[in-house]
């Protein structure tokens, strides 16, 4: 059986506490579970203040059999801000604007740019499937969309891994194939009615948003949108189709991270779970702390409310049994990119 740990980004004393909670010891250098399996949902980097031991720790359980995992939006960045594209004349995959460098600088100063360390990185996060498709379960980082992965095919091996020759295609914008990257690792976006915008908060006029794609009902443009709190009253309550979404059959339980979500963990729908409660973020804005959350997976088909597990940061955060208890009522997850 599997616990599924959700977005980490190199915040490793709270991962070393949560796998202590759910039972693992490290020996050897490795952290061991006599009977379970970890399955990390990605974004190991990128923001913490450890992300060399967080990375270390989840390769070494992948490598020694303990641990399964898929790749992250940010394991994705990271290759393609390292690697040159031959088709461009040298030029990096991921330009090296300021804006990228400022969502990875605390990587590079961490590791070392072009050390023997950043290389050995890059070279293993090239090996992270885009997905798992499990007996039971599947997992992939943000959005289970068909469309988009059956555009992806071509470029995977057989365990879901992007090819070599892949990368140029992937990472370059106006491609089928960069679009459907996007989606499976930052969500489904969808176009906003004619003539309609919203201004992000910098100030940008955006004609797309976010969704949450897992929504089954009160299907307008508002309701699903993902943007700023103070953005929302901009987006229309036209109703959107129903076509427009992926939909999911629920045949297996999916699991996700990636979208920073509040309040105390649960189910997104009776099949899909998101484990991304914002550790990176210390106290969220709605006034809670960020989580670090894993979903306790013993083959049930319809998700389970007590399965979740969590840790804040430091001795004093809250764990799961203590935040059931308090006389508060839990907030709603709600989320953000």
């Amino acid at each position: 059986m599997y616990d599924l740990i959700g977005d980490i980004h190199g915040h490793a004393e709270p991962l070393k506490q949560l796998l202590d909670r759910l039972g693992y010891r490290e020996r050897g250098g490795t952290w061991r579970h006599p009977r379970r399996q970890v399955i990390f949902l990605g974004d190991f980097i990128d923001r913490g203040p450890a992300q060399r031991e967080v990375v270390q720790i989840a390769r070494g359980m992948v490598e020694a059999g303990q641990a399964l995992t898929v790749m992250g939006n940010h394991e994705f960045n990271a290759v393609a801000w390292a690697s040159e594209d031959a088709q461009r004349s040298g030029a990096p995959l991921r330009p090296h604007s300021g804006k990228n460098r400022r969502q990875h600088q605390t990587y590079l100063e961490q590791v070392g740019e072009d050390s023997a360390l950043h290389r050995e990185h890059i070279a293993w996060f090239k090996t992270l499937p885009l997905y798992l498709d499990l007996d039971g379960l599947r997992v992939i980082h943000a959005c289970w969309h068909p469309p988009s992965l059956d555009i992806l095919a071509s470029h995977l091996d057989e365990r879901q891994c992007l090819l070599p020759g892949a990368w140029p295609v992937v990472t370059r914008k106006g491609s089928a194939a960069y679009d459907a990257l996007e989606t499976v690792l930052k969500g489904l976006e969808i176009p906003l009615p004619r003539g309609q915008v919203f201004h992000d908060k910098d100030g940008n006029p955006r004609q797309h948003i976010r969704t949450r794609w897992w929504q089954r009902e009160r299907l307008t443009y508002r309701d699903l949108a993902m943007v700023p709190e103070e953005a929302i009253e901009q987006i229309p309550h036209d109703p959107v189709s129903e076509d427009v979404l992926p939909g999911y059959d629920g045949d297996k339980p999916l699991f996700v991270g990636h979208y920073w979500l509040t309040g105390t963990p649960e189910p997104l729908n009776r099949h899909i779970a998101c484990l991304d409660y914002s550790i990176a973020a210390g106290h969220t804005h709605s006034g809670g702390e960020g989580k670090l959350c894993a979903y306790r997976w013993d083959g049930e088909t319809t998700l389970n409310l007590r399965h979740f597990e969590w840790v804040g940061h430091g001795p004093a955060s809250l764990t799961r049994q203590q935040s059931r208890n308090c006389d508060e009522r839990p907030e709603t997850a709600s989320g953000r990119l």
